[in-house]
């Protein structure tokens, strides 16, 4: 078997410094925390994402999703994939550019036929007076989830949003963590929302929009109204 490269050889990338320090210290079927991990690369900033980077040539490496034995900083290094410290070995299969319509039709009814970052409809008009006409695909967009791991889930995107190939991420642990914070009004009126898929104005909010149109003098009739309310 021959001699493994030393992880600490900073003569790699991080991804492959990596993949050795997983072969090297933790060692096939043990459990890491990413207090571990960031100890040993202290001057990555995304080593979290190079570990993903393996997960796509291979390696697979289980969370607290995969494993209900794992606690959420816990993860386990299960079976190593391609020896990336091999020259060529590097190399990522892309991700299957075609889905099957039936696929590329669930994902679309999924998020009701709604473009996931500017929230345009299929076929609908920008409204930016071009004749263009909005086109649904289906993007792959990185999620970082609660226990800081990054996942990679399909999501709509219309042709224009996705130009660029801008790498667009979201975070599912940051929202979750909001909706701890709200209060229970608040959670009542986000539900809805959700419900809907669609954000309503409650009568507060519209009512807060006409007040805005009236001129100074009805402004105040509007203030003195409310003053003698709460007195």
């Amino acid at each position: 078997m021959a001699m493994l490269p030393s992880w600490q050889d900073e003569k790699f990338g991080s991804m492959i410094r990596a993949a050795l320090w997983l072969e090297s210290v933790v060692e096939e079927g043990n459990i890491f925390t990413k207090a571990q991990l960031r100890t040993a690369f202290p001057d990555v900033a995304q080593i979290d994402r190079r570990l993903r980077d393996l997960r796509d040539r291979g390696w697979r490496i289980d969370t607290s999703r995969d494993d209900p034995a794992l606690k959420q900083q816990e993860q386990r290094y299960v079976s190593k994939g391609a020896e990336v410290w091999i020259p060529g070995q590097g190399k990522v299969a892309k991700h299957k550019s075609s889905l099957t319509p039936a696929q590329r039709t669930k994902v679309w009814q999924d998020d009701n036929f709604l473009c996931r970052t500017c929230g345009i409809g299929m076929g609908e008009s920008y409204g930016d007076g071009s004749i263009e006409l909005s086109k649904l695909n289906v993007a792959r967009r990185e999620v970082v989830m609660p226990d800081g791991t990054v996942d990679v889930q399909l999501v709509t995107q219309c042709k224009r949003c996705g130009a660029g190939d801008v790498e667009r991420q979201a975070n599912l642990g940051e929202v979750l963590g909001t909706i701890e914070t709200l209060t229970p009004m608040e959670r009542k009126v986000l539900a809805g929302w959700i419900e809907a898929d669609r954000r309503t104005l409650s009568p507060l909010e519209k009512l807060w929009g006409n007040y805005r149109t009236l001129p100074t003098e009805s402004r105040a009739v509007v203030r003195h109204a409310l003053a003698d309310e709460n007195n």
